[in-house]
């Protein structure tokens, strides 16, 4: 497994345990329906790195010297032009929007729950930085 391969897979297991955890807790402090705001929000976020996850790894494919041994003729896979990642960024905001306006859940604990991937990321830069092997 490469090492970009490894921090997905760290950030994918991150963002569910912080998404439970956190749900969990705000459900505990605060009741029930900003614990479920907070997992609606937990689960935006968990789209966020899927989506962002899937746009990396085209980038890093087109980017990656063919072994194909097709050349510069062989037919090259169909460059991601912003267009597809703007439709889905835009159908999370509009589901996450339609979901806590007609639900009625708190729109601060669904941005709570939204900050569950930047946490994760903060968390696995600690990571790395802790076990960085200094030139080995």
């Amino acid at each position: 497994m490469t090492p970009f391969a490894q921090i997905e897979a760290r950030l994918r297991k991150l963002v569910l345990a912080l998404g439970v955890v956190g749900t969990l807790a705000a459900t505990a402090m605060y009741g029930i329906a900003f614990g479920a705001a907070f997992l609606v929000g937990a689960g935006g976020a968990w789209l966020n790195l899927r989506i962002i996850e899937g746009v990396a790894n085209r980038l890093s494919s087109l980017a990656a010297p063919r072994t194909d041994g097709a050349g510069e003729s062989g037919a090259r896979p169909r460059v991601p032009n912003g267009l597809g990642l703007f439709i889905q960024f835009s159908a999370l905001v509009l589901g996450a929007f339609g979901i806590l306006y007609f639900s009625g859940f708190s729109g601060k604990a669904a941005l709570w729950g939204f900050f569950v991937f930047p946490a994760a990321v903060f968390l696995e830069i600690l990571y790395e930085l802790t076990t960085f092997k200094h030139g080995k």
